[in-house]
């Protein structure tokens, strides 16, 4: 049975655990006020999740990120099963199967980003890499982005389709870090909470940079990326 919002009953009652539960609270709701102060979500478009232990934190479904309620975050333990907060976000199922499938991800932010998502609507570079290696920040805090075809929101089959995305680039040594979902916008993932916004950002105001320029600059020459891969180990 889900425990009422506000509880950390059900995560074991290990004092561990529920220190991180909480530290991972507070942090999805730093991120969630910061991304609609500044613009990124709307309404009650997106989603954040963390990893705390074996427990999994997301936002609830149609939650306002600006204005979440840290008690009322749904906690997932181990199994899957809901063990606190109010209704967990329909993509769960998606975090948790991104985090499963890198071990390096244990925070996940995805937003309706304005340029992100105008990108899908204007057409994007390519299905492999929705936009082109435009500068060198892009290049080593973003890396490849592949589109994922359109699908409703929360199909259960995004989440197939972007681990497999996941394991090819991690197969071919260049792992990615993002996702754009087609017509509903980017789904990024890192280590930690930082890390994952900054790749939102760099790949946000590369998007805007794209289509304020009419999608004309020309990407950075073979030389100039092979000099990112050998000095900052950029995976492209």
């Amino acid at each position: 049975m889900t425990e009422q919002p506000g509880t950390t009953a059900g995560t074991g009652h290990d004092e561990a655990v529920d220190r991180a539960v909480d530290e991972a609270r507070n942090e999805i709701v730093r991120v969630g006020t910061s991304l609609f102060a500044r613009g990124y979500v709307h309404a009650s478009a997106g989603n954040i999740s963390a990893k705390a232990g074996d427990h999994h934190l997301i936002t609830p479904t149609d939650a306002a990120l600006g204005f979440l309620d840290p008690g009322r975050l749904a906690v997932v333990d181990a199994r899957g099963e809901q063990i606190a907060g109010d209704r967990a976000s329909k993509t769960l199922t998606l975090h948790r199967r991104i985090c499963s499938a890198d071990p390096t991800a244990r925070f996940v932010i995805h937003t309706h980003s304005t340029h992100l998502v105008a990108l899908t609507l204007a057409g994007v570079w390519s299905e492999a890499d929705v936009l082109p290696p435009l500068t060198p920040y892009y290049v080593m805090k973003v890396g490849h982005v592949p589109l994922i075809p359109y699908h409703r929101p929360g199909d259960p089959r995004v989440a197939d389709l972007v681990t497999a995305r996941i394991a090819a680039h991690a197969a071919s040594r260049t792992p990615i870090r993002a996702v754009l979902l087609d017509r509903l916008g980017p789904v990024v993932w890192g280590p930690d909470a930082a890390t994952a916004l900054a790749v939102l950002e760099e790949l946000e105001e590369t998007a805007r940079l794209w289509l304020l320029t009419d999608r004309r600059p020309e990407p950075l020459p073979s030389h100039a990326l092979d000099e990112l891969r050998s000095t900052f180990d950029a995976a492209w």
